[in-house]
């Protein structure tokens, strides 16, 4: 991973292979951003009239390359656009600074080491620069090339490395402030780039029982305690719904729950992720074109990981359990078939008529044992319905809840971190669609407003008087189009940042 420092050193002085500048897109042309005066004033204050002249407007997501002025120790100056020019009294937001950090880091493969003199008013602009720096320098190399048969991923055969180091100027090294942001998003982008990882990997390579020791390890590591559940536990325990869905496969499913403890802890959240290591539809199989990427399905139990990871990196003061919900649906012999009926953790029975909308079903066995520790909240996390992407496209996540004041909460969280979300209805007339002659209830409901329908199913397991949310991210945990700001090609990580800031505002005693 990209090492970072903060820096007080001037541009021109510092060893370093590229100086990452601003730009940001004025009324009347580009305008260098603050940070970047030294490097202006080496080109007699004309730089904004030379980037100009190889086309530069300043807009979100530019990069230009220029070579570095005489007397310059870099040889290379990197210029990315931050987008339109804030107002004098206000500076470029966070999202902005994350973006072009992230950028610049993208275009910077294959260099040791770069200095980035964006505009740094204070420690949240450092901390910003940081993670863009981090996530977007990520790449997934580890089955190409040399990286494959070496197993180490640094460097794929014929490609280039990630940028090594990141030297953040303007930055105060010795100040405490500065030092926590960083540290802070260190933590972050470190445990989000493994959720990245988690997504991307095959499903031959990471079936519910690898996910699970995966999860083991990491819970060594950062003082989490773990329980895994197998099969025979799950079948002890009455968890239809895991079981039914993983019923088709050869690798059995696993309900892990990971349990992080503050001794100064006054709230407990609970954390429910889906984990459907790959989803072929089961007997419902998906028609050709729609399996290629269903590795990234359990993109939600992915991001709860990373996030109670993270909280036990960074000491918050709130008790978090996450729990991942694993499973692989396939279909064979011994599948649950269209119109079988589930008797789940909670005792309710459900009648099975799309096996293709399995997420649900792990996922209510889950919701029901965390609403067993009786937690403040419960937010669950997901890819959960196609029906989901049409409302909303491939960048942004649905929020529902069964309080309108923690999905606004929410809501919040998500846009202050960078991450699109939109809140979503949960209206009572879709629930009677669900109703089943032979069940409690039944595992689809009408056509129309599908998301919000599974939205409905999951708040049947939850728990009477128990705070909850469902997060719908089925559009942006896995981007199949060309790498942007900080988002690469593949699994994204999506709602770890969400959750994070969640858990430090309930730590804060800011959500009530």
């Amino acid at each position: 991973m990209t090492a970072l420092t903060l820096s007080t050193s001037a541009a021109p002085g510092l060893r370093a292979d590229a100086i990452v500048i601003g730009v940001a897109k004025g009324a009347e042309g580009p305008v260098v951003a603050p940070g970047a005066e030294a490097v202006d004033k080496a080109y007699d204050g004309s730089l904004a009239g030379v980037l100009e002249t190889l086309g530069a407007a300043g807009a979100e997501g530019e990069v230009t390359k220029l070579p570095a002025p005489a007397g310059f120790k870099a040889p290379l100056v990197v210029a990315v656009g931050l987008g339109a020019e804030p107002d004098k009294d206000s500076g470029f937001d966070a999202e902005a600074l994350r973006k072009a950090a992230g950028v610049a880091a993208r275009a910077l493969t294959g260099i040791k080491k770069a200095a980035f003199a964006l505009p740094l008013t204070d420690p949240a602009d450092a901390g910003a620069v940081a993670e863009g720096v981090l996530l977007g320098a990520y790449s997934f190399d580890t089955y190409k090339g040399a990286a494959a048969s070496d197993g180490k991923g640094a460097k794929a055969k014929n490609g280039k490395a990630p940028l090594a180091e990141a030297a953040l100027l303007g930055g105060k090294p010795r100040d405490r402030a500065y030092k926590a942001a960083v540290a802070r998003a260190v933590a972050v982008a470190e445990e989000l780039n493994r959720a990245r990882d988690l997504i991307n990997m095959p499903p031959n390579d990471l079936n519910p029982e690898a996910f699970a020791a995966v999860a083991q390890t990491a819970a060594k590591e950062h003082g989490i305690t773990v329980q895994v559940l197998d099969e025979k536990a799950l079948v002890k325990g009455g968890y239809g719904g895991i079981l039914g869905v993983g019923a088709g496969s050869a690798s059995g499913p696993r309900l892990v729950k990971l349990s992080y403890t503050s001794s100064k802890a006054t709230k407990h959240l609970a954390f429910v992720g889906k984990g459907i290591t790959y989803d072929s539809g089961g007997i419902s199989l998906k028609p050709a074109g729609h399996n290629e990427t269903m590795k990234c399905d359990m993109s939600g139990a992915a991001a709860v990981f990373a996030a109670v990871v993270a909280a036990a990196r960074l000491g918050l003061e709130v008790n978090v359990t996450g729990w991942l919900a694993l499973a692989e649906n396939m279909p064979s012999g011994s599948a649950t078939r269209p119109g079988d009926v589930l008797r789940m953790y909670s005792g309710k029975t459900v009648e099975v008529l799309n096996t293709d909308a399995e997420g649900r079903l792990v996922l209510a066995d889950a919701l029901w044992a965390a609403s067993g520790e009786k937690p403040d909240a419960i937010v669950d996390v997901a890819t959960l319905t196609g029906a989901m992407m049409l409302a909303l496209g491939n960048r942004t996540f649905g929020i529902m809840a069964n309080d309108d004041a923690f999905r606004s909460a929410l809501h919040e969280a998500a846009e202050e971190v960078g991450e699109p979300a939109w809140p979503m209805p949960l209206p009572e007339h879709l629930r009677k669609g669900m109703d089943s002659p032979t069940a409690d209830i039944a595992n689809m409901g009408e056509r129309m407003g599908g998301g919000l329908v599974a939205g409905l199913f999951l708040r049947e397991f939850v728990g009477e008087g128990i705070t909850w949310a469902h997060l719908d991210i089925a559009g942006p945990a896995f981007n199949e189009g060309g790498p942007f700001g900080y988002t690469p090609k593949g699994g994204t990580g999506t709602a770890v940042r969400t959750l994070v800031r969640l858990a430090e505002l309930t730590a804060a005693g800011d959500l009530g």
